[in-house]
């Protein structure tokens, strides 16, 4: 009995110790991200937004052609005239059933490759944001003291910092919806045109889409960039009461 009580503390004892290590690795990680990786990503992320892929890019740079031809009219024989019930029945079952596609003579509908590109470039900023948030975070909830009553200023600071980093950490995870999203109504709208290839209209409406995306990207690395400012920004300017949230001095305020 008690030797089977000893190795249960025992074990626990190593638990805790492997808790309290993984704590210390990420108080590390985490500073160094602010004190020197997040400036790094800044200025990575301003030449990025330089290069021609985003800046004065023209809209039209990223069309590209559907490979959907729009078919001979077909020619009605003025002899075989319908009757004008029935004319008018097979007028409104095409204009509800457009043409029925089983494969399209010139082969697939491909991608967008100018917006693929920028997409397989900015996702990879898109995934790094929400771990080095997901980091902040950790480190942030790690350095908040047990609940006390009085000189809580220090932990409201704190407690304002890890809203703001959840919030950068959520919006951050946001953005692989928009991109998700941004393929699927693509998808749609080409098979729209495919359906209806001699209406130009959604021909036209996939350019649009297309212009968004390409808009919806460079913003989206914009904002990455704005989320790493804001939150070397707000960490920097509070970070000794980040780390040490109770002092005797309770009049400092948060920037």
């Amino acid at each position: 009995m008690f030797s089977s009580t000893y190795s249960f503390d025992s074990s626990n004892q190593a638990n805790s110790n492997q808790v309290q290590d993984y704590k210390e690795e990420v108080k590390k990680q985490a500073e160094q991200l602010v004190l020197k990786g997040f400036p790094e990503t800044i200025v990575s992320l301003n030449s990025i937004l330089e290069t021609a892929q985003f800046k004065n890019r023209q809209f039209s740079e990223v069309h590209q052609d559907l490979n959907i031809p729009v078919p001979e009219p077909i020619v009605l024989n003025s002899h075989t005239e319908l009757p004008p019930a029935k004319k008018t029945k097979l007028d409104n079952r095409l204009s509800q059933d457009g043409t029925k596609v089983m494969v399209l003579p010139t082969g697939a509908v491909s991608t967008n490759k100018h917006l693929v590109d920028l997409i397989e470039q900015v996702k990879p900023h898109i995934r790094k944001l929400v771990e080095d948030s997901n980091l902040m975070k950790m480190w942030i909830s790690f350095m908040i003291p047990k609940i006390e009553d009085g000189n809580n200023f220090g932990v409201s600071i704190q407690e304002d910092t890890l809203a703001e980093v959840q919030s950068v950490e959520s919006e951050a995870a946001a953005f692989f919806d928009q991109i998700s999203r941004y393929f699927i109504s693509r998808g749609k709208l080409i098979s729209k045109v495919a359906k209806y290839p001699h209406i130009d209209d959604y021909r036209r409406a996939v350019q649009e889409l297309d212009e968004k995306e390409y808009l919806s990207l460079w913003l989206v690395m914009s904002e990455i960039r704005n989320r790493y400012c804001a939150l070397h920004d707000i960490v920097l300017k509070n970070l000794d009461k980040i780390k040490k949230p109770r002092t005797s001095n309770a009049t400092e305020s948060l920037y």
